[in-house]
């Protein structure tokens, strides 16, 4: 749950963020005439990402289970493909997004009605069908096991609800967050659950007899952690970890993890030092004077 409760706060407070961003701009630049084209936007966008949720927790259910295994798999090593592009572009473009949306808001402005709703829609709608994707490929482990589907929706709700108060503070002057390490400290995160969707990703081939080595494990700690416990619930909703995991998986997993955290942390580490100062030229030579 609290996987899922990250999930939709850091994806809900970048929604959050870019529409603050997009309001601010319009009343302070007197063009509050505008707005409903925004709000129009929003809407449609969040319409389309529930739209494409429902889709994807209810779509395949009438397919064979083959089926369902092979959907399931490829869309969870997409939806990892897109949550890792998101948490380097978002790391990245954290300092500079309010620049880049006001340079976007002007030229719509000046086109037709219809260029400023897409604005609005393109830039809330990415991160409405991330969120969906993520948090089905996310919580598919967890919602198979048990009939329990309204927890990691529930989590994700918290987290969504959250963001929307902390954008609405952002927006008033309320509170300030230094969204730099937020996403820092989130993206790291979010790299681990990744890699555990990752791994059930692969899981799900190879049950769907896409990917071989179902029956060779890596290690088998079941007896150590009992699936039906607290805690083996915490680590499957939150890493989906699996205390049954084959060579494949841990393989996927490893190979995801080390490149992508070690990027990411030279990333972060090098936007936080900041461009180098150059050093003083040194001083010409002097020329002797002749007598």
């Amino acid at each position: 749950m609290f996987a899922n409760y990250l999930i939709g706060l850091r994806e809900g407070l970048e929604a959050a963020l870019v529409v603050s961003i997009l309001v601010a701009y319009l009343v302070k630049s007197q063009r509050r005439e505008l707005l409903p084209r925004i709000w129009a936007g929003v809407a449609l966008a969040v319409a389309v990402s529930l739209a494409f949720g429902f889709a994807l927790f209810y779509g395949p259910r009438s397919l064979t289970f083959e089926a369902q295994e092979a959907i399931g798999g490829g869309l969870s090593i997409v939806a990892v493909g897109l949550v890792t592009w998101m948490i380097f572009w978002m790391a990245r473009a954290a300092r500079t997004l309010s620049g880049e949306l006001r340079g976007q808001i002007d030229k719509a402005a000046e086109g037709s009605w219809f260029a400023l709703v897409l604005v609005a829609v393109l830039a809330v709608g990415r991160e409405g069908l991330e969120t969906a994707l993520f948090l089905w490929s996310a919580t598919e482990a967890v919602t198979r096991e048990s009939d329990a589907t309204w927890q990691p929706l529930l989590g994700a709700g918290l987290g969504i609800a959250t963001a929307v108060a902390l954008g609405y503070l952002l927006y008033r002057g309320a509170i300030t967050i230094n969204l730099s390490k937020f996403f820092a400290w989130t993206g790291g995160f979010l790299i681990i659950v990744a890699a555990g969707v990752l791994a059930y990703g692969v899981h799900d081939l190879q049950e769907a007899g896409i990917l071989p080595g179902l029956d060779t494990l890596a290690w088998d700690v079941s007896d150590v952690i009992d699936p039906s416990t607290w805690y083996a619930a915490l680590l499957k909703g939150v890493f989906n970890f699996s205390p049954a995991t084959t060579v494949l998986e841990a393989v996927a997993w490893v190979l995801y993890v080390v490149p992508t955290m070690t990027l990411f942390v030279r990333g972060v580490r090098r936007r936080n030092a900041g461009p180098t100062r150059p050093a003083a030229p040194a001083p010409e030579p002097s020329t002797p004077v002749s007598h």
